[in-house]
């Protein structure tokens, strides 16, 4: 019979990467209690999350348009710019949905907001990456972006995850289900994908693994 996985106590939000190019932002990791922190949101200078969690969400609207109110949501504009990829933490999710996370972590970084009132949210800051504990779903798809983005620093996905890991205090008997085998083996063929689909990029992702 297997032991219990051991939790340990972690930052609520961490650091992961600093200064990634070709954005110029911090990228952090956090779980659900670091993603709804607006303190601590703002002292990192963080004006954007993508969350990972399907069984997760988050309320950012603080001065609604219209307010909650006989069944009916509240809405208006959030105080932090949010994206969300609703990953299940283990088995069920499409082989594409890893794919599909890894464009929308590219698309929080890249995206440019027209200059109107109706998009109030245009500051371009660092960038949080959070699911509810800040060890699985999150960590993964940090790892992929990093991989694709960064292949001179971590020419495999494994040399990403390692660096994600360590950054984000997992200790190594947690490192077999942080993030999760299934997650990871979707990883590696999003990563394969991407390699189909990125022209130029993946030519230097290559040569940077055999390197």
């Amino acid at each position: 019979m297997e032991k219990p996985t051991p939790h340990y106590e972690r930052p609520k939000i961490s650091p992961i990467y600093e200064n990634l190019q070709p954005y110029g932002v911090n990228i952090f990791i956090g779980g659900m209690e670091g993603a709804r922190d607006l303190t601590l949101l703002r002292e990192l200078g963080i004006t954007t999350v993508v969350n990972c969690a399907v069984n997760l969400d988050l309320n950012y609207v603080v001065a609604p348009t219209m307010p909650a109110e006989d069944g009916k949501a509240a809405y208006g504009p959030a105080a932090i710019r949010y994206y969300k990829i609703g990953l299940v933490d283990g088995d069920g999710n499409p082989e594409t949905m890893m794919l599909a996370g890894y464009y929308l972590l590219r698309g929080a970084l890249e995206q440019v907001l027209p200059e109107r009132a109706s998009y109030p949210l245009r500051e371009r800051g660092n960038v949080l990456i959070n699911c509810r504990g800040g060890r699985s779903r999150s960590v993964v798809l940090t790892g992929l972006l990093l991989h694709e983005l960064v292949p001179d620093e971590f020419p495999t996905l494994d040399a990403a995850l390692d660096h994600v890991r360590t950054r984000r205090e997992l200790r190594p008997d947690e490192w077999h289900e942080a993030p999760k085998p299934m997650l990871v083996a979707a990883a590696r063929k999003a990563s394969d994908w991407i390699d189909q689909i990125g022209g130029a990029q993946a030519p230097a992702k290559r040569l940077a693994s055999n390197g």
